[in-house]
């Protein structure tokens, strides 16, 4: 990770997605789209089972692009919620990855 400018128009998000996210593809499938989009972070499982959890960072119209993508996840998932939350931090991510 790298340290951002202040005057960056970096935007990052802590994310919840539940429903049937685990054991579908959904990370893979979130890794492949926040590369698409061009949005930095991580996704991991839940310990929950029943979640997954994904900090997203990029410009605002990326990240908004990227959360209305979780809504609906890929085939094979059934999201119930996304809960995010604006996540301060003057550090910024160099990739999308799994954790």
């Amino acid at each position: 990770m790298k340290r951002l400018f202040p005057d960056n128009s970096v935007e990052t998000v802590s994310v919840r997605v539940t429903g049937r996210v685990q054991g579908v593809g959904f990370r893979a499938a979130s890794i492949r789209q926040a590369h698409k989009l061009g949005i930095t972070g991580w996704v991991r499982n839940a310990t929950d089972l029943s979640s997954v959890e994904a900090m997203l960072q990029g410009p605002h119209d990326k990240v908004d692009r990227m959360l209305s993508w979780l809504l609906t996840g890929p085939p094979g998932a059934r999201v119930d919620e996304v809960s995010s939350q604006v996540f301060v931090t003057d550090r910024h991510f160099d990739r999308f990855d799994q954790w």
